[in-house]
């Protein structure tokens, strides 16, 4: 009898909760256009906003919970503002889309700012949603799950002229994925612990601007995409690369900061070959980098498969153990209208005192790529022998291999980057 009585109390409470969301569905579908609401303080089931124009925010005790299927906000309607709520444990369906806020295409102008999300599938995922905002979020993934197995933190699909701004995103797969997505703006966020910070696939005419990575695998991977501006964004002690560029063309990298990047590691173990790169770039090509920080890694910037007719100058290559590492069939001049970039282990001088040094920087000569062949061979690096082989190769250009050269180095610190390295 007790067991019963049990169990009818359990299942009037759990019919008791589903009338009260379905008459809190009922509610928020009854809304009038332009008009605010406030979910109660309670715990909720997945939700769903009709109606354009309103304003659904959160009690500071309101929890949707998803139930662990599909999404636990859907916004479906037009100019939709969702904020302030506390949102966790939707569906873990990646090939679902399950997510903790989905965004319909036709939510055009929504806006989902100052929420807190935590779940195992993707964080916030817009459909192909025209101008929407995504700003000042606290998204997590479920640290219970595989990387791989994590939604992204902010899914961007097909999706034009949106905002991304101030979110902090950790231990999701990636914290904000674009993906065919033209002409959005991805300004501000914090990302850590994840496998990419920002990634780039099949897009265009996209600003990416005062981001920061700390502790991903990769802090910025920009993939088969063009026109991207990538603007003072900062990589911190990510593991293997801080941007990694594959099939970028016609775009502009300007006054990011990548530091410590080191080598990769599983369990604690090194991987053979897998120097932490603060730049690498295949096959990219018709890009200009200017006024960068590449500092305190294994390589500085690592190009190959055809990366070439790239312009980069005014950048400071700092206390790498490598700065360049380049295979190239004709020579690449790292120089524009006479300035070069200053380079930490430079060892030219500067007679007429014009803070330009008066012979080349060729970081990848036959000796460097000796060393690349055969590491050990790292103890003879100020050994004579290794003295004669350059000198050989400087009197003697018909041996000289093709690979980068910086024919204007800057003796000092350009003044504005100064501050980015201490």
């Amino acid at each position: 009898m007790y067991s019963l009585l049990r169990y009818g109390v359990a299942l009037s409470v759990a019919l008791l909760s589903l009338t009260a969301n379905a008459d809190l569905q009922d509610e928020l579908d009854a809304l009038e256009p332009g008009a605010s609401f406030e979910l109660p303080p309670e715990q909720l089931s997945p939700l769903a906003i009709r109606v354009p124009g309103v304003t659904v925010s959160c009690h500071p005790d309101t929890v949707i919970d998803g139930g662990g299927q599909g999404n636990a906000v859907n916004i479906n309607a037009e100019e939709v503002t969702f904020s302030g709520c506390t949102v966790r444990n939707w569906g873990s369906d990646l090939n679902e889309l399950d997510a903790g806020i989905f965004v319909a295409r036709e939510a055009r102008g929504a806006v989902v700012e100052n929420n807190q999300l935590q779940g195992p599938a993707f964080g916030v995922w817009l459909d192909a949603t025209p101008d929407v905002t995504v700003r000042c979020n606290v998204i997590r993934g479920e640290t219970s799950l595989r990387s791989q197995d994590r939604g992204n933190g902010i899914h961007l699909f097909n999706t034009t002229g949106a905002l991304i701004e101030g979110n902090d995103i950790r231990q999701t797969r990636d914290a904000i994925y674009i993906e065919t997505a033209n002409n959005n703006t991805i300004r501000g966020n914090e990302m850590a612990d994840l496998r990419y910070g920002i990634h780039y696939m099949y897009s265009m005419n996209n600003l990416l601007e005062g981001n920061v990575t700390r502790g991903t695998r990769t802090g910025y991977a920009l993939m088969q995409s063009k026109r991207l501006r990538v603007f003072n964004n900062r990589s911190v002690n990510d593991e293997n690369y801080g941007i990694l560029m594959n099939f970028i063309t016609q775009s502009e990298l300007r006054g990011n900061v990548v530091t410590g990047v080191s080598q990769g590691q599983t369990a604690g173990v090194a991987i053979s070959g897998a120097e932490g790169k603060a730049v690498f770039i295949y096959n990219s090509l018709y890009n200009t980098f200017e006024g960068n920080v590449f500092a305190d890694s294994n390589i500085g910037i690592h190009l190959t498969a055809g990366s070439e007719d790239n312009e980069v100058f005014g950048n400071a290559f700092v206390n790498n153990q490598r700065q360049v590492k380049y295979v190239a069939t004709r020579t690449q001049e790292w120089s524009k209208d006479g300035e070069g970039n200053f380079w930490s282990d430079y060892l030219g001088w500067d007679r007429n005192q014009d803070g330009i040094g008066d012979v080349p920087y060729e970081p990848n000569d036959n000796v460097d790529r000796l060393l690349w062949k055969y590491p050990e061979a790292k103890i003879l690096m100020f050994s004579p022998a290794v003295d004669t082989l350059r000198w050989v190769q400087d009197a003697f250009p018909v041996v000289k291999a093709a690979g980068v050269a910086d024919s204007h180095p800057l003796m000092r610190l350009p003044a504005d980057l100064q501050a980015e390295i201490r």
